[in-house]
């Protein structure tokens, strides 16, 4: 079975990974839990919610995950069921950050004394919660160095290529906080709740921290959101400008090239009595009247400043 159990006297936690009917069937025999919170554990919800029962609280987080690979940011779902003396977690294996935590648990007599030994579990889910936050940080940063390495490159001439990352990052970020903007609706219904094992005289203020954790959290994707808006615009704003400098070189190419069109225009036409025709520098006077027109149109321009 993929079932984990450590436990003291007070305090038993169970971690789960990657649950099937087997193991949700062995937690039905076990405990008094809801059905339906049992069937949530084998679906994939990606909604965060919270159910308050008599006995125990059922929570579903979610958390980001950066797949390497792709460079795109996924949800992992984590379930806990917390009761007055037991801490049940169901992982779907794409975050490691409590299977280490169990591994710390059942080797570091420290850690399993600090956090088991404590006379609630609350503790011990402020501590899972306290550390899937932490995980999400690294990814913080690398968001905010992928951010601060477009701002580099934005003026370097790569305008072109700043598109795609740009884009890239902004998906990022979004998904990042579809992922998140639920856990502090969350955790304020956590610490709202009724249960009377839940001690929220001495609880609460370990919540406080993680709702303020949680804030910051979304602090920092707001502004990521509003500095990669507005690199967005920078870029947009000089990939247009480049548009129209190539537009106005072109235009005042044809602008000069016209009168020589025309004068070839005119003496391609097939008049009897054209001037210069059937002269010996015919050629050379046609072309001189051409460069001669195209000439004062440049100086023109170069008057008005559009060249």
């Amino acid at each position: 079975m993929k079932i984990k159990t450590t436990k003291t006297k007070k305090i038993q936690w169970t971690h789960i990974v990657k649950p099937d009917r087997k193991e949700i069937e062995h937690l039905k025999t076990e405990y008094d839990f809801h059905p339906l919170d049992l069937e949530d554990c084998l679906v994939k919800i990606q909604r965060p919610q919270i159910s308050e029962y008599s006995h125990y609280i059922f929570l579903i987080l979610t958390f980001p995950v950066y797949n390497r690979k792709t460079r795109e940011m996924v949800s992992a779902e984590i379930d806990f069921f917390i009761g007055s003396k037991f801490l049940i977690t169901i992982g779907d294996g794409k975050v490691d950050t409590l299977d280490n935590f169990f591994e710390e648990i059942e080797t570091n007599h420290f850690s399993k004394e600090k956090y088991l030994m404590a006379n609630h579990p609350v503790v011990l889910l402020y501590e899972c919660l306290h550390r899937l936050q932490n995980y999400t940080f690294p990814m913080l940063d690398h968001i905010s160095q992928e951010i601060e390495e477009i701002e580099k490159r934005i003026f370097k001439g790569e305008e072109k290529k700043l598109v795609r990352e740009i884009l890239h990052i902004k998906r990022n970020i979004v998904d990042f906080r579809r992922i998140m903007q639920a856990h502090k609706n969350i955790v304020k219904k956590l610490m709202n709740t009724h249960t009377k094992f839940f001690m929220h005289d001495k609880t609460n203020v370990y919540f406080t921290n993680i709702l303020d954790r949680t804030k910051d959290i979304w602090d920092i994707l707001e502004g990521q959101k509003e500095n990669i808006n507005a690199f967005q615009e920078t870029n947009e704003s000089l990939i247009s400008y480049k548009l129209n400098e190539i537009m106005r070189i072109l235009t005042v190419i044809s602008v000069i090239m016209i009168p020589a069109n025309l004068v070839a225009s005119i003496f391609g036409m097939n008049a009897r009595f054209m001037p210069f025709v059937g002269n010996q520098l015919d050629f050379y006077m046609i072309m001189a009247i051409m460069f001669a027109m195209m000439l004062g149109f440049i100086i023109y321009f170069k008057r008005k400043e559009w060249l």
